[in-house]
């Protein structure tokens, strides 16, 4: 169990690694890539936001690929994809030395990154669900998340340490693009640690089953999904949209936010360093925080705590955004930290509610087309939608708008969604720790 949550954590590490690095070095990226102009920081968001056009069809490709030959494969090619994609954008010559061809480039590594990325995260999930015993399936799950954090705090804190040991000329010529040069050895890591382990226990009593001896074909996975599944798909995304506009908005957006976007209209931005150094503590406290709550999970249920994090975004969305605006460093302070509390009471039960909901056969599939659909038309784009809308209109709260909508989408699915804590897979047998806890599982079934 310990090696299968190493492995599945990993690949997160390296692709939030990622976006810690890239929303970090935003402005960065923008003089290196782009032509100076007012749109210039529009088409560094856009270039991030076009990898999650990709997603979906990552997840349409890998996601049954999962269901046909097995997690561990495919697995594994996901995250030396995601590696690589990182360490070329370090490789790319400036827009100075060889013009459009630079933005080009970019935009190629991140298809690259975005594709991969569509078979990573939900690959990951159902890895870690279909190990994990029920009855602490919220825990082990929650290291997935764990995993997230790290990746990216781990970026942002390279990101913003670089400039410190660092000559201004030092890192613009060069130094920026160390951080994306470390992806390869942890992408190289991840494929170690994946390709030691076996197939998950459902996988193979799935093969054990089948007369061909392989997974689901993946014609009959995707007339599955979009049929008798589909209200599980749309339950699926409604907790996606929730869950990951407040992950986009924290870790993608708010470094701009605070940095620049608040002086420009009207509002009283904090220092850069400061800024990024508060967001690094409160990344690095959801670290500790997550499987804290994915071990509470097991215990209480998961939906609470996804009822916390909904009523939440709807009750203090406008809130944290006012605290925000004002420059002082214990307001904006405690506005990250409302939105990353909020954060993490759905990165530490997602990873274990979602697989859940969808049988082994289809479950990599499902939950990966399900997943990058939503998150690439509703989160992935949180950036250069709020840098859009924040331009054209001068209002500052729009990040609050959007964090309650997101609120509201999570409150309404919530009231669909089963309880998934301490119960088996759908469809699959009971999974215990121990033999004791397997011999309770049993008293418990022949009460029944």
């Amino acid at each position: 169990m310990r090696r299968a949550v190493a492995a599945a954590a990993v690949g997160n590490i390296t692709e939030w690694f990622d976006f810690g690095v890239y929303g970090y070095l935003a402005t960065t990226i923008e003089a290196e890539f782009f032509p100076p102009g007012p749109l210039s920081q529009v088409a560094v968001f856009a270039t991030f936001a076009i990898a999650f056009f990709f997603r979906p069809l990552g997840g349409l490709f890998f996601g049954p690929l999962g269901d046909r030959i097995g997690r561990t494969k495919v697995l594994s090619i996901t995250v030396i994809l995601m590696a690589l994609g990182t360490f070329l954008i370090g490789l790319i010559p400036s827009y100075a030395s060889i013009g459009l061809a630079a933005p080009i480039l970019l935009v190629a590594a991140r298809v690259l990154q975005g594709f991969s990325t569509g078979g990573e995260y939900a690959g990951a999930m159902t890895f870690i669900a279909e190990y994990s015993p029920d009855r602490r399936r919220g825990y082990f799950g929650s290291f997935l998340e764990l995993g997230t954090f790290v990746g990216y705090a781990l970026g942002a804190t390279i990101a913003s340490v670089l400039p410190l040991v660092l000559s201004p000329d030092a890192m613009s010529s060069w130094g920026w693009r160390i951080p994306f040069f470390v992806a390869l050895p942890l992408g190289i890591v991840g494929v170690y640690l994946r390709v030691k382990l076996e197939e998950t226990p459902a996988f193979q009593t799935l093969l054990s089953e089948s007369e061909e001896r392989a997974g689901t074909q993946v014609k009959d996975g995707l007339k599955l999904i979009f049929t008798r599944y589909l209200p599980t798909f749309v339950m699926v995304g409604g907790v996606v949209v929730a869950w990951n506009v407040t992950n986009y908005m924290l870790t993608s957006y708010m470094p701009t936010y605070l940095e620049t976007t608040v002086d420009q209209h009207g509002g009283t931005a904090i220092d850069s360093s400061t800024s990024s150094w508060l967001q690094i503590v409160v990344l690095w406290l959801a670290v500790f925080a997550i499987p804290l709550l994915g071990r509470l999970s097991d215990r209480i249920g998961r939906k609470p705590i996804m009822w916390t994090g909904a009523a939440g975004l709807i009750v203090l969305g406008i809130p944290m955004i006012l605290l925000m605006q004002n420059g002082s460093v214990p307001s904006v302070f405690l506005g990250l930290l409302l939105m990353g509390v909020l954060l993490i009471c759905f990165s530490s039960t997602g990873p274990s509610t979602l697989p859940a909901l969808f049988p082994t056969q289809i479950r990599y599939g499902g939950l990966s087309i399900a997943f990058n659909i939503f998150v690439s038309a509703f989160a992935g784009t949180v950036s250069l939608v709020m840098s859009a809308l924040v331009l054209a209109t001068g209002d500052l709260l729009w990040p609050g708008y959007y964090l309650i909508a997101a609120g509201v989408i999570g409150v309404v699915t919530l009231l669909f969604l089963p309880e998934t804590a301490r119960r088996p897979l759908r469809d699959g047998q009971p999974s215990a720790s121990s033999p004791e806890e397997a011999r309770e599982i049993a008293r418990e079934m022949a009460a029944r």
